[in-house]
Protein backbone atom coordinates (compact mmCIF):
# COMPACT_ATOMS: atom_id res chain seq x y z
CA UNK A 1 0.00 0.00 0.00
CA UNK A 2 1.32 3.40 -0.92
CA UNK A 3 1.05 6.03 1.78
CA UNK A 4 0.77 9.71 0.97
CA UNK A 5 2.02 12.27 3.44
CA UNK A 6 0.16 15.55 3.37
CA UNK A 7 1.84 18.61 4.84
CA UNK A 8 0.25 21.92 5.56
CA UNK A 9 1.79 24.63 3.36
CA UNK A 10 3.58 27.32 5.30
CA UNK A 11 2.24 30.85 5.17
CA UNK A 12 4.90 33.35 6.22
CA UNK A 13 3.55 36.46 7.90
CA UNK A 14 5.67 39.52 8.39
CA UNK A 15 4.99 42.76 10.16
CA UNK A 16 5.79 46.02 8.46
CA UNK A 17 5.09 49.62 9.34
CA UNK A 18 4.49 52.53 7.01
CA UNK A 19 4.28 56.19 7.82
CA UNK A 20 0.91 57.77 7.04
CA UNK A 21 -0.27 61.35 7.04
CA UNK A 22 -3.44 62.12 8.99
CA UNK A 23 -6.09 64.52 7.70
CA UNK A 24 -8.53 65.78 10.33
CA UNK A 25 -11.37 67.73 8.65
CA UNK A 26 -13.06 70.52 10.60
CA UNK A 27 -16.36 72.26 10.13
CA UNK A 28 -17.40 74.11 8.12
CA UNK A 29 -16.11 71.71 5.50
CA UNK A 30 -16.26 74.32 2.77
CA UNK A 31 -13.64 76.43 4.53
CA UNK A 32 -11.56 73.36 5.34
CA UNK A 33 -11.51 72.27 1.70
CA UNK A 34 -10.53 75.80 0.66
CA UNK A 35 -7.49 75.65 2.96
CA UNK A 36 -6.67 72.15 1.71
CA UNK A 37 -6.90 73.26 -1.93
CA UNK A 38 -4.55 76.16 -1.22
CA UNK A 39 -2.09 73.77 0.42
CA UNK A 40 -2.22 71.30 -2.49
CA UNK A 41 -1.85 74.10 -5.02
CA UNK A 42 1.24 75.34 -3.20
CA UNK A 43 2.71 71.85 -2.69
CA UNK A 44 1.27 69.62 -5.45
CA UNK A 45 3.29 66.54 -4.45
CA UNK A 46 2.61 66.72 -0.71
CA UNK A 47 0.11 63.82 -0.85
CA UNK A 48 1.53 62.08 -3.92
CA UNK A 49 1.96 58.33 -3.39
CA UNK A 50 1.38 58.81 0.34
CA UNK A 51 -0.83 56.79 2.64
CA UNK A 52 -3.39 59.10 4.27
CA UNK A 53 -5.63 58.42 7.27
CA UNK A 54 -8.92 60.31 7.66
CA UNK A 55 -9.61 61.34 11.28
CA UNK A 56 -13.29 62.30 11.59
CA UNK A 57 -13.24 63.02 15.33
CA UNK A 58 -13.67 66.75 14.67
CA UNK A 59 -16.88 66.28 12.72
CA UNK A 60 -20.30 65.96 14.32
CA UNK A 61 -22.96 63.92 12.53
CA UNK A 62 -25.25 66.81 11.75
CA UNK A 63 -22.47 69.21 10.78
CA UNK A 64 -20.94 66.77 8.30
CA UNK A 65 -24.34 65.89 6.88
CA UNK A 66 -25.30 69.55 6.65
CA UNK A 67 -22.15 70.56 4.80
CA UNK A 68 -22.55 67.76 2.30
CA UNK A 69 -26.26 68.06 1.62
CA UNK A 70 -26.99 71.73 2.25
CA UNK A 71 -28.99 73.57 4.94
CA UNK A 72 -32.23 71.83 4.09
CA UNK A 73 -30.73 68.50 5.15
CA UNK A 74 -30.56 69.74 8.73
CA UNK A 75 -34.36 69.56 9.10
CA UNK A 76 -35.35 66.70 11.41
CA UNK A 77 -36.86 63.62 9.79
CA UNK A 78 -38.97 60.85 11.24
CA UNK A 79 -37.64 57.66 12.85
CA UNK A 80 -35.53 55.57 10.44
CA UNK A 81 -35.40 58.36 7.88
CA UNK A 82 -33.86 60.67 10.48
CA UNK A 83 -31.29 58.02 11.50
CA UNK A 84 -30.23 57.54 7.89
CA UNK A 85 -29.97 61.28 7.28
CA UNK A 86 -27.94 61.77 10.47
CA UNK A 87 -25.24 59.35 9.32
CA UNK A 88 -22.15 61.29 8.18
CA UNK A 89 -21.50 61.28 4.46
CA UNK A 90 -18.00 59.87 4.79
CA UNK A 91 -18.30 58.39 1.30
CA UNK A 92 -18.80 61.88 -0.12
CA UNK A 93 -15.86 63.19 1.89
CA UNK A 94 -13.59 60.38 0.69
CA UNK A 95 -14.72 61.01 -2.90
CA UNK A 96 -13.96 64.74 -2.62
CA UNK A 97 -10.46 63.90 -1.39
CA UNK A 98 -9.99 61.32 -4.14
CA UNK A 99 -10.80 63.97 -6.75
CA UNK A 100 -7.91 65.97 -5.29
CA UNK A 101 -5.52 63.04 -5.69
CA UNK A 102 -5.60 62.12 -1.99
CA UNK A 103 -6.00 58.40 -1.35
CA UNK A 104 -7.55 57.48 2.00
CA UNK A 105 -6.32 54.11 3.29
CA UNK A 106 -8.28 54.12 6.56
CA UNK A 107 -10.71 56.06 8.76
CA UNK A 108 -10.20 56.88 12.44
CA UNK A 109 -12.65 57.88 15.19
CA UNK A 110 -15.75 56.77 13.26
CA UNK A 111 -18.66 54.56 14.25
CA UNK A 112 -18.59 51.19 12.43
CA UNK A 113 -22.12 51.85 11.12
CA UNK A 114 -20.87 54.95 9.29
CA UNK A 115 -18.64 52.93 6.96
CA UNK A 116 -20.01 50.96 4.05
CA UNK A 117 -18.36 48.06 2.21
CA UNK A 118 -16.89 50.36 -0.44
CA UNK A 119 -15.19 52.64 2.10
CA UNK A 120 -11.71 52.35 3.63
CA UNK A 121 -11.50 50.25 6.81
CA UNK A 122 -11.91 51.56 10.34
CA UNK A 123 -8.56 51.98 12.08
CA UNK A 124 -7.69 52.64 15.70
CA UNK A 125 -4.63 53.19 17.84
CA UNK A 126 -2.27 54.58 15.25
CA UNK A 127 0.14 51.64 15.71
CA UNK A 128 -0.57 47.92 15.22
CA UNK A 129 -0.67 46.04 18.51
CA UNK A 130 1.90 43.32 19.07
CA UNK A 131 0.57 39.78 18.71
CA UNK A 132 -0.07 38.12 22.05
CA UNK A 133 1.47 34.80 23.02
CA UNK A 134 -0.92 31.83 23.26
CA UNK A 135 -2.76 31.80 26.56
CA UNK A 136 -1.83 28.14 27.16
CA UNK A 137 1.51 29.23 28.58
CA UNK A 138 -0.22 31.32 31.20
CA UNK A 139 -2.27 28.30 32.32
CA UNK A 140 0.70 26.05 33.01
CA UNK A 141 0.96 25.06 36.68
CA UNK A 142 3.99 26.34 38.51
CA UNK A 143 6.14 23.98 40.57
CA UNK A 144 5.88 24.58 44.34
CA UNK A 145 9.57 25.37 44.61
CA UNK A 146 9.70 27.56 41.54
CA UNK A 147 11.82 30.65 41.96
CA UNK A 148 10.14 34.02 41.53
CA UNK A 149 10.71 35.42 38.06
CA UNK A 150 13.45 37.95 37.69
CA UNK A 151 12.24 41.48 36.98
CA UNK A 152 12.36 42.33 33.33
CA UNK A 153 14.37 45.41 32.54
CA UNK A 154 12.48 47.92 30.42
CA UNK A 155 14.01 48.48 27.00
CA UNK A 156 16.33 51.43 26.81
CA UNK A 157 14.87 54.35 24.88
CA UNK A 158 16.32 54.93 21.46
CA UNK A 159 18.92 57.61 21.38
CA UNK A 160 18.19 60.20 18.73
CA UNK A 161 20.80 60.39 16.00
CA UNK A 162 21.49 63.10 13.49
CA UNK A 163 21.59 62.86 9.73
CA UNK A 164 23.99 65.15 7.87
CA UNK A 165 23.57 65.59 4.11
CA UNK A 166 26.71 66.88 2.45
CA UNK A 167 25.01 67.51 -0.90
CA UNK A 168 22.06 69.77 -1.69
CA UNK A 169 18.61 68.25 -2.20
CA UNK A 170 17.38 68.42 -5.77
CA UNK A 171 13.79 68.79 -6.89
CA UNK A 172 11.86 65.55 -6.43
CA UNK A 173 14.14 64.18 -3.73
CA UNK A 174 12.63 63.29 -0.34
CA UNK A 175 14.42 62.58 2.95
CA UNK A 176 12.63 61.00 5.92
CA UNK A 177 14.61 60.67 9.18
CA UNK A 178 12.26 59.87 12.09
CA UNK A 179 14.87 59.43 14.83
CA UNK A 180 16.58 62.82 15.06
CA UNK A 181 17.74 66.03 13.42
CA UNK A 182 18.53 66.56 9.75
CA UNK A 183 21.28 68.95 8.66
CA UNK A 184 21.71 69.93 5.01
CA UNK A 185 25.05 71.54 4.19
CA UNK A 186 23.68 72.89 0.91
CA UNK A 187 20.29 74.07 -0.29
CA UNK A 188 16.89 72.38 -0.56
CA UNK A 189 15.44 72.95 -4.02
CA UNK A 190 11.81 73.64 -4.84
CA UNK A 191 10.00 70.31 -5.04
CA UNK A 192 12.34 68.62 -2.54
CA UNK A 193 11.17 67.55 0.90
CA UNK A 194 12.59 66.83 4.37
CA UNK A 195 10.64 65.10 7.15
CA UNK A 196 12.50 64.85 10.44
CA UNK A 197 11.57 63.59 13.87
CA UNK A 198 13.75 66.34 15.32
CA UNK A 199 14.91 69.72 14.04
CA UNK A 200 15.95 70.69 10.51
CA UNK A 201 19.00 72.85 9.77
CA UNK A 202 19.65 74.08 6.23
CA UNK A 203 22.92 75.94 5.63
CA UNK A 204 21.75 77.13 2.23
CA UNK A 205 18.43 78.19 0.75
CA UNK A 206 15.26 76.40 1.83
CA UNK A 207 12.99 76.41 -1.22
CA UNK A 208 11.22 73.07 -0.80
CA UNK A 209 9.21 71.58 2.06
CA UNK A 210 10.55 71.15 5.59
CA UNK A 211 8.51 69.29 8.23
CA UNK A 212 10.17 68.97 11.64
CA UNK A 213 8.96 67.18 14.77
CA UNK A 214 7.19 64.67 12.53
CA UNK A 215 7.07 62.05 15.27
CA UNK A 216 5.32 64.35 17.74
CA UNK A 217 8.13 66.62 18.94
CA UNK A 218 6.82 70.15 19.63
CA UNK A 219 10.30 71.34 20.63
CA UNK A 220 11.73 70.80 17.16
CA UNK A 221 12.84 73.81 15.12
CA UNK A 222 13.61 74.73 11.55
CA UNK A 223 16.61 76.94 10.80
CA UNK A 224 17.90 78.06 7.42
CA UNK A 225 20.16 80.73 5.94
CA UNK A 226 17.78 81.69 3.13
CA UNK A 227 14.04 81.36 3.74
CA UNK A 228 12.04 80.66 0.55
CA UNK A 229 10.02 77.53 1.40
CA UNK A 230 6.98 76.03 -0.28
CA UNK A 231 5.82 74.62 3.05
CA UNK A 232 7.02 74.43 6.64
CA UNK A 233 5.58 72.44 9.50
CA UNK A 234 6.32 71.40 13.07
CA UNK A 235 4.45 68.66 14.97
CA UNK A 236 1.44 68.71 12.64
CA UNK A 237 1.07 72.50 12.24
CA UNK A 238 1.81 73.76 8.74
CA UNK A 239 2.24 77.07 6.99
CA UNK A 240 2.64 77.82 3.30
CA UNK A 241 4.83 80.52 1.81
CA UNK A 242 1.92 82.81 0.99
CA UNK A 243 0.96 82.99 4.68
CA UNK A 244 4.39 84.14 5.90
CA UNK A 245 5.69 87.68 6.27
CA UNK A 246 7.25 88.76 2.93
CA UNK A 247 9.92 90.65 4.88
CA UNK A 248 11.34 87.33 6.06
CA UNK A 249 11.88 85.90 2.59
CA UNK A 250 15.50 85.29 1.59
CA UNK A 251 16.63 85.94 5.16
CA UNK A 252 18.18 83.66 7.74
CA UNK A 253 15.33 82.58 10.02
CA UNK A 254 14.32 80.11 12.68
CA UNK A 255 10.86 78.54 13.02
CA UNK A 256 9.49 77.15 16.26
CA UNK A 257 6.20 76.13 17.83
CA UNK A 258 4.62 78.39 20.45
CA UNK A 259 1.58 76.54 21.72
CA UNK A 260 -0.65 76.18 18.66
CA UNK A 261 1.15 78.86 16.63
CA UNK A 262 4.16 78.64 14.33
CA UNK A 263 6.57 81.50 15.05
CA UNK A 264 9.10 82.73 12.49
CA UNK A 265 11.87 85.17 13.35
CA UNK A 266 14.94 86.47 11.53
CA UNK A 267 18.34 85.41 12.85
CA UNK A 268 20.13 88.54 11.63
Amino acid sequence: MTSISLTRPSLPLRGRSFRALVLAPETPLGDWFSHLDALVQRSPTLFSERAVILDVSGLAKDSLRGDAAGPEAAEPAEDATHDAAATPDIAGLVDELKQRGIRIMGVEKAEPAWLGPALPPLLSGGRPAAMAEPEAKALEAKAPDAKPPEPVKPPEPRKPNSLVLESPLRSGQSVYHPEGDVTVMGSVASGAEILAGGSIHVYGALRGRAIAGAGGNPRARICCRKFEPELIGIDGLFRTADTTDPKLRKKAVQVWLDGETLRIAALD
